[in-house]
C-alpha cells in the first residue's frame, strides 16, 4: 500500500477519520465510569500507526495519566472521595439531562416531576 502513493493516502485518512472518531468518543466517555481514557489511548494509537505527532501526544498522554493515578492513589481518602463524588455527580447528572431518572422512575411508578430532563420534557 506504501509503494501506490494514491492508496497510501486513502489509508491515511481512513486511519485519521476512524482514530479520530475512537479519540472523541473516549473523550466524551472519560468522566463516567468506564474504559474512557483506554478509549482515549486506543484512539490516539491508531492515530499513532500513522502520525508521528499522534505518536508523541500517546506518549505524553500516558506519561500523565499515569503520573495522575500515582498521585491520586498517595492521596488521604477524604480528597479521594471528592473525585468519587464528582464523578457520581457527572453521572447523575447526564441521566437527568437525559431522561433517564424520570423514566426509571416510572418503571416503579413514581411520578416526580421534578425528575423529567429539562431538555426533552
Amino acid at each position: 500500500m506504501r509503494s501506490d502513493p494514491r492508496w497510501h493516502r486513502i489509508y491515511r485518512i481512513g486511519v485519521a477519520v476512524v482514530g479520530t472518531i475512537v479519540l472523541l468518543c473516549g473523550i466524551v466517555a472519560i468522566p463516567y465510569p468506564g474504559p474512557g481514557w483506554l478509549i482515549v489511548f486506543l484512539g490516539l494509537g491508531i492515530l499513532a500507526s500513522e502520525f508521528e505527532w499522534a505518536h508523541r501526544l500517546l506518549k505524553f498522554a500516558r506519561a500523565k495519566y499515569d503520573a495522575w493515578m500515582e498521585w491520586i492513589g498517595r492521596q488521604h481518602w477524604s480528597v479521594q472521595s471528592v473525585f468519587w463524588i464528582g464523578t457520581f455527580a457527572i453521572v447523575v447528572g447526564t441521566l437527568w439531562l437525559l431522561g433517564a431518572l424520570h423514566t426509571a422512575a416510572g418503571w416503579v411508578n413514581l411520578d416526580y416531576q421534578w425528575l423529567a430532563s429539562p431538555i426533552f420534557s
